[in-house]
Parts: structure tokens; C-alpha cells; sequence
């Protein structure tokens, strides 16, 4: 009977759900890539220490984040979503060749920047997008649908990077050169395969930060941004699941599939939990999420044999398939459909300023007091979440 129910939930999700899923898989095969080999390559090829890992990795994420800010107002005031986000998924194509020629930590820095303004300048109006096409009953399916091909994406990248280097002995350039392909084609798919809805085409200019308007988004919206941002300060950069890896002895080359194995979990599970989010209280879901992000913390914490490391990071897998989808739900649920691109920028503007700050702690704990305490710190942030949840208003959790 379930499996009934979810083929007709998917074979009734809207054509741009799929084509905006597939674009972002091939994105995510792409940049992961790098994204995997990218601590190895900064420690073990350019030198650079935990901090300096931490800081990169924060400076990029945070980037992304927060650049959806004005990309999603810039989307409602001119009712365009599909031109800001081709140009954000052309702009992530672009850089990767950048990855491939750095030859310092200047070049690789730009690199890492430009190619998370790119996902920045396309996240908020993909968002958006989404909610714009797709029937509010449905919205936790077609963002966990989303996800769990972006996630797909990220699965696949790090293992084809694995079977690169293992192949080439260690070639990171190489690989970074292949990674080129995918992004090109996303770019591709994007441009003929999405259609704006006419509703957005036909809607006249507002500007989103208005007095007025930015008074529409309420206490209930308010309440989802600041739970993203502290979600977002107990879940520092994936880059030190990949470094923690590696103190284990696992050969560089097989690094990499360290992501597969989260990524497995994070596609297998956004979907399931999405759907789950469209009946079940949100909050009782970001709990669970926040108690696999505990358990992941501390199996990570106990030590770096790679049997206890996948675990880990297994559930760290569980707890993004869990959260990440329901999230973006929860933020389309308390917006006006006009306002939804502002809204996703200012969500994303928050937890970029947590991620920058997570992740600068993360690496300096790292460096000084070693990756133990990295993830304890990790489950301090998870009680603070676990007490912003406490004091949610009711209101924050209504749905639409």
C-alpha cells in the first residue's frame, strides 16, 4: 500500500520538480568532485593547516549562503527565478577548471568563493521555484524529492572521484578537470528543459524589502530562520568528516568514499522524511533530527578506526535527509508566494553567518585541541537547537 502511495505521489509531481532535480544532480556530481578530494588536496598538495581548512571551507559555504539573500529578493522583485538561477548554475560550471590550475592557496581561495556565489545566486530562486510549481500538500515531497537527487549527485561525485584517483594514482588535478563535464551539462539541461510558470512571468515588479512588505513575514517565519541558523552552528563543514577519515588510515584515494556513504544515507532518506513532513508535526521531526546529530557527534568523537567512523558518519547522513528538506518546507509554509525568494535569501543569509562561524571554530578546536573536541562542540550546539525548539512558539510550526 505504500509503495502505491508513493508512486502516485511521484508520478503526479510536477515535470519542473524532476528537471530542477536532475540539474541539480549533475551540479552535485560535479562540485563533489572537488568538494571530496579538496581538504586532502589543500593539507597533503598545498600544506595548509586544520585552521586554514576550517576558514576556506567556512569563507565558501557561508558565501553561498548568504548571497541567496539578494538573489532571492532580486527574484521577486522581477517575478524571475529561472534566469538568477541558470546564471548561478552557469557561473558553479565556470569555476571548476580554477580548482585544476590553482597552483596556490590565493587561486584556490577564489575558487572555492566564486563557485559557492554560484550556488548562492541560485539556491534562493530554485527554492522558490519549487514552491511556486508545486501544490502546498505536496511541497515536503517535491523538496525531499530535490534533495535526495542533489544528494544522489553528492553520492555519485565523491565515488567517481575515488575511481579517478585510484585510476590516475592520485592525479587531484585530473579529477578536477573531469569535474568540469557535469556542471556544463546542468547548465544545459536548465536552459531547455524549465519553463517559468506564467504566474511568475505575468507578475507585476514589488520590492521585497519595503517596509511593508518585509512586515508580512512574520513571528512564525522568524522563528524557522533562527532554527535554521542553529541547526546550522551543530553542523560545521563536511570537510571534517572527510579530515577525520583520513586520521584513520584510510588511503587517499578512498577517502572520498566516505561522502558516498553519507550520501547514501542522505538520498535514501530525504525523500521518505519529505513526504513524512507533509503529515507529521515539524518539530517532533527536527527533534529526531537534532538526536541522530547527537549520536553522530559522539560515535565521531570516540575515535578515527574507519569502523567506527562510517557510523558516524551515517548518521550524519540520517540527520541531513531528516532536516534539510523539512526546512525549506517549513519556510514556504509561513511565507506569501510573492515574498517566498526574499524569504529563502534571508533563511540562507542567517545560517551563512552560522556556518562561517561553526566551521572557524570547528578548525581552530581542531588545530588546538584536536578532532574530539571538534565534535563535541557539535553536540553543545545541538542542545542549544534542542532549546530553541523548547521555546518555539506554537505558531511557528502552523501550516498552510
Amino acid at each position: 500500500m505504500t509503495h502505491k502511495i508513493n508512486n502516485e505521489v511521484l508520478t503526479g509531481m510536477p515535470r519542473g520538480v524532476w528537471i530542477l532535480g536532475f540539474v541539480s544532480l549533475l551540479m552535485d556530481i560535479s562540485s563533489e568532485m572537488i568538494h571530496s578530494l579538496l581538504p586532502l588536496f589543500m593539507v597533503t598538495v598545498l600544506g595548509v593547516s586544520g585552521l586554514t581548512v576550517g576558514v576556506i571551507e567556512g569563507i565558501g559555504e557561508s558565501s553561498a549562503l548568504m548571497v541567496k539573500v539578494f538573489s532571492g529578493m532580486l527574484s521577486d522583485y522581477l517575478g524571475k527565478r529561472k534566469a538568477l538561477a541558470l546564471f548561478g548554475y552557469a557561473l558553479g560550471a565556470l569555476t571548476k577548471p580554477m580548482f585544476a590550475l590553482a597552483s596556490g592557496i590565493g587561486m584556490l581561495l577564489t575558487a572555492r568563493f566564486l563557485d559557492r556565489v554560484g550556488k548562492g545566486v541560485r539556491g534562493a530562486p530554485r527554492d522558490a521555484l519549487i514552491a511556486d510549481i508545486v501544490p502546498a500538500g505536496m511541497r515536503g515531497a517535491a523538496f525531499g524529492l530535490r534533495q535526495s537527487l542533489d544528494t544522489v549527485g553528492a553520492l555519485l561525485g565523491p565515488l567517481l572521484g575515488a575511481g579517478l584517483m585510484l585510476l590516475w594514482a592520485n592525479d587531484f588535478r585530473a579529477v578536477f578537470w573531469v569535474a568540469v563535464i557535469p556542471g556544463l551539462l546542468a547548465v544545459v539541461l536548465l536552459f531547455f528543459g524549465l519553463h517559468e510558470p506564467e504566474k511568475m512571468e505575468a507578475q507585476e515588479p514589488v520590492n521585497p524589502i519595503s517596509r511593508g512588505n518585509m512586515q508580512r513575514l512574520g513571528n512564525a517565519y522568524w522563528w524557522v530562520v533562527g532554527i535554521g541558523a542553529v541547526f546550522t552552528l551543530a553542523r560545521f563543514s563536511e570537510a571534517f568528516l572527510v579530515l577525520r577519515a583520513a586520521q584513520g588510515g584510510i588511503p587517499v584515494a578512498l577517502v572520498p568514499l566516505v561522502m558516498v556513504a553519507m550520501n547514501v544515507i542522505y538520498a535514501a532518506s530525504a525523500y521518505p522524511f519529505g513526504k513524512l513532513s507533509d503529515r507529521m508535526d515539524h518539530n517532533k521531526l527536527l527533534a529526531l533530527g537534532l538526536a541522530v546529530l547527537i549520536a553522530a557527534d559522539l560515535v565521531l568523537a570516540s575515535n578515527d578506526h574507519w569502523t567506527t567512523v562510517l557510523p558516524g558518519v551515517a548518521l550524519w547522513g540520517m540527520h541531513m535527509g531528516i532536516t534539510q528538506g523539512l526546512l525549506a518546507r517549513m519556510v514556504a509554509d509561513v511565507t506569501p508566494a510573492d515574498m517566498r525568494g526574499t524569504a529563502y535569501g534571508f533563511f540562507n543569509l542567517m545560517s551563512g553567518l552560522a556556518m562561517l562561524f561553526a566551521s572557524v571554530l570547528a578548525g581552530l578546536l581542531w588545530d588546538r585541541l584536536g578532532a574530539s573536541f571538534t565534535f563535541y562542540a557539535g553536540v553543545v550546539f545541538c542542545l542549544l537547537a534542542a532549546l530553541a525548539l523548547v521555546l518555539q512558539p506554537a505558531t511557528a510550526g502552523a501550516r498552510r
